[in-house]
Parts: structure tokens; sequence; C-alpha cells
């Protein structure tokens, strides 16, 4: 697990106004994991980089190259280009494999299907003409054509990216046409899936607020590599916000499939791109933050691992950020030690409790904000 430098007070308060300041949110992808990690950071969040999957080189992917030289043998009637990136690389690959010419001469004669705008640039730029484009850029419209248009007798290739793409090959074969599924790039569990295991026993201990998906198969691979801790993982991103739930958030429903099929709800932004991905983050979270009112006439923030006092910023370590998330949650009531001791780290005693009050106290400089109820435990000062 790769995360940025936790900020000073210093900059913490620079980048108080930041809608992810406070807040960590992981990056579960590989392609374009810097980008996104860098979006985010702008914003004001710390993340976790752990790609979930490892996308195949292309040049060593037998199944790509068996797939160009059967068209090549067996020329297409239609081709469906699913994304800008993978036709390219498609082009390429047989270009270093000494087929680019003949891989694009019987493309040439192929009619041409877009998913969407990237594929088009990229089917033009091979200088190759499409035939139609996918207005609302989904692959449903793109099998909605198929099944109107028909594809009875023909012979159609699809470019897959990263999923198996069973609708389109499903529709080619219940229309009567012969689907060739060409792998432009497929994924595998990484190398090292240690940094992904590292992240599953954040996301089960709390310690993350966000997760986001750019793929299904990245929300799929998380679910097998958590194993056993899958089922806890799942309930931390059912958990609500009240309760310090995770945040599961994909770039479309698609990616979200996985989840969804399991009961967590993500949230989405209304076009898969990663921009757009970022601002529903930077959206989402702050929502999520807990707004507080102590009896001294002082204001409190949770945000993520951080408490905003008088929205002046301090960053908690784990355990006095446990504290008060659990003190927050029973809304001025008193909780024992043993009731506390249950949301610190397994193997803490009562002594762990009493040490993160104390570092909590000091930590936010405000001894009050803790009110010590002698033989029962500890209250929030909140104001009545």
């Amino acid at each position: 697990m790769v995360a940025a430098p936790a900020p000073s007070r210093e900059a913490a308060a620079d980048s108080a106004l930041a809608p992810l300041t406070g807040y960590t949110v992981a990056v579960t992808a590989q392609r374009r994991a810097d980008e996104l990690a860098t979006l985010l950071e702008r914003r004001g969040a710390r993340t976790v980089v752990a790609p979930t999957l490892r996308i195949v080189p292309l040049p060593d992917d037998e199944a790509l190259r068996a797939a160009t030289v059967e068209l090549i043998r067996e020329a297409p009637d239609l081709v469906v280009a699913t994304t800008g990136i993978g036709f390219r690389g498609w082009l390429e690959a047989a270009e270093g494999w000494g087929m680019g010419d003949d891989l694009l001469t019987v493309l040439g004669r192929a009619r041409i299907l877009c998913r969407g705008p990237k594929a088009l640039g990229a089917v033009r730029a091979a200088g190759l003409t499409e035939e139609w484009t996918a207005p609302s850029e989904t692959g449903d419209e793109v099998v909605e054509y198929l099944r109107e248009r028909g594809v009875g007798g023909q012979r159609v290739a699809i470019q897959l990216h990263g999923d198996p793409a069973e609708d389109f090959i499903q529709t080619v074969r219940d229309g009567g046409g012969a689907a060739v599924a060409v792998p432009v790039y497929r994924w595998t569990l990484p190398t090292d899936i240690t940094p992904v295991q590292r992240l599953v026993d954040a996301i089960c201990a709390r310690r993350i607020d966000a997760v986001t998906f750019t793929s299904a198969p990245a929300a799929n691979a998380l679910l097998r590599i958590a194993g056993d801790q899958a089922a806890d993982m799942l309930e931390a991103f059912r958990a609500s916000a009240e309760d310090n739930g995770v945040l599961s958030v994909s770039v479309g429903p698609i990616t979200a499939a996985p989840l969804t099929r399991l009961g967590v709800e993500s949230v989405q932004p209304q076009r898969a791109r990663l921009g757009a991905l970022v601002r529903t983050v930077a959206s989402a979270l702050p929502k999520r933050s807990r707004k507080l009112q102590l009896a001294t006439g002082h204001s409190i923030e949770l945000r993520g691992h951080m408490v905003l006092l008088d929205d002046q910023p301090f960053q908690l370590p784990p355990a006095p950020m446990a504290v008060i998330r659990a003190l927050a949650s029973a809304n001025g009531k008193v909780l024992s030690r043993a009731e506390l001791l249950g949301h610190l780290p397994r193997g803490a005693d009562g002594h762990a409790v009493e040490m993160a009050v104390t570092r909590l106290r000091d930590a936010v400089h405000l001894r009050s904000c803790v009110e010590t109820v002698i033989k029962r435990g500890y209250r929030l000062n909140l104001e009545v």
C-alpha cells in the first residue's frame, strides 16, 4: 500500500478549504492510477494506490496474436471498436508482429461500429471509416444496434476492453452470426498482491474513507484477493457514514455491478470519465462529515482521519480518531471504557482507552472537549 506522506499541521491548515482535506481515498486502477491519485490529492485527499489488476503486455499476449491471425485468414464482415487505447494497441501489436498492413486491409473492408468518441478517434486515426458510433457511449446501445440491424450469417470481430463482453458475443450468436473475441488487453492479478491485501485490511478497519473503481474486473479482483476477509470488507462498504462506513465510488453502473450484486451501493458520476469520477468523490465525501457543537461554544467536524475544531484541521492517530468517532455517534451519552475499547485496534486494553482520550484532548488543544464521568466513562461535551 503506497500512501502519500501525512501533511504537517501547517500544510493541513493551508489546504483546509480543499473538499477532500482529511479523507483517505484508495485507487484500485492500474491504468492512469498516478493521474487519478494526483487529481484526488489536488483536492486535498490522502491517497492509497493499490492496483488490484495487472494488464498483460500486448506483445506478450498470445491470445491477441491468435485472434489477429484468425481474422487476417478469414476476414470479418463487422468490427466493434470499444476503446480508443485498445484499438490503437491492437494495431501497434500487429505492426510489431509484422501483420500491421494485413490487419488494416481486412479492417478497411469491414463495417466498423464504435462504442464512443475515443474509439472513433482511434479508428479514424488509422485511416479507417466508421459506419456508426453510439451516441450514449454505452455497450448496451451497441448491442441494441446489432439486434436491430441483424448479424445473421456475418462474422463479427469484437474488440474487448478488459471485460469478457458476454452481451456482445451472445447477441451475435443469438442473431445467427459468428463472434470473434479480440482480447486487446487482458487483466490478471498483480504479481505482488501485498499492497491490495493491506488495502483490504485498511477497509475492514475502516481507515479508508472511499475506494474508487474504474472497471468491473478491478472490483471482482478486490473481492477475490480479500478471500476470508470479504465478508468484513463488504460490511464496511455497506455501513452508513455514521458507522464510519467506506464509500464505494464507481465510474459507471457496469463497473459497480459486482458490488451492487452483493448489496453495496456505489456513487457514480453522470459521465464515465476520470475527471467526473474525481468530482463525484469530492462532492460525496464532505456530505458524510459529522458536525457537532460543543457546550464550550466550539464547533467540531469529523472528516476522515482529521478533526476540524472551529475550522482548524488537526490530524489524529487512529486510536484518538476512533474514540472521538465513537463518542460523536453516542450524541453526548456516556460510553464506558469497555465500550470504547471495542472501537480500538485488537489487543488494546483499558489503559489504551485512557491514553487515547488524553492524546485526543492534547491533539486538539482542548481538554474540555471530552468529559470524564467518574466511575462511568467518557462523553463528548456537546451543547444541549
